[in-house]
């Protein structure tokens, strides 16, 4: 299993970014599937996480992100995506999808992950 960040780069501050991860060797439509960062010398952080029931997709984001990130996936489950508005400098960081395989746990947590993507770099200038 793997999963394949892309998106990142460098941009000013206000400026938007779409990052992307694709899954391949299995599928998570049922479990979260989030997003996480790590700023130099800093520990790593959430972000954004989506979870599924039966009947409703679930959106979590940190208090940062709210109104101005945005998560999404496929009805798949294959990607998910952050469309990141209104950027900051302080969002810079090397940003990590993550992929869970079940729904045991709060979304929010990196302990709920079993997988995760290599990382794509964020540099927001001011």
């Amino acid at each position: 299993v793997q999963l394949q960040a892309s998106g990142g780069g460098l941009v000013q501050a206000g400026d938007s970014l779409r990052l992307s991860c694709a899954a391949s060797g299995r599928t998570f439509s049922r479990y979260p599937m989030g997003w996480f960062r790590q700023a130099p010398g800093k520990e790593r952080e959430f972000v954004a996480a989506s979870s599924r029931t039966e009947s409703s997709t679930l959106f979590y984001y940190t208090d940062s992100a709210k109104g101005r990130f945005t998560i999404s996936r496929d009805n798949a489950g294959n990607t998910v995506s952050l469309e990141m508005n209104s950027l900051k400098p302080e969002d810079t960081a090397v940003y990590y999808c993550a992929a869970a395989t079940n729904d045991l746990y709060d979304p929010r947590s990196a302990g709920a992950y079993r997988y995760w993507g290599q990382g794509t770099q964020v540099t927001v200038s001011s």
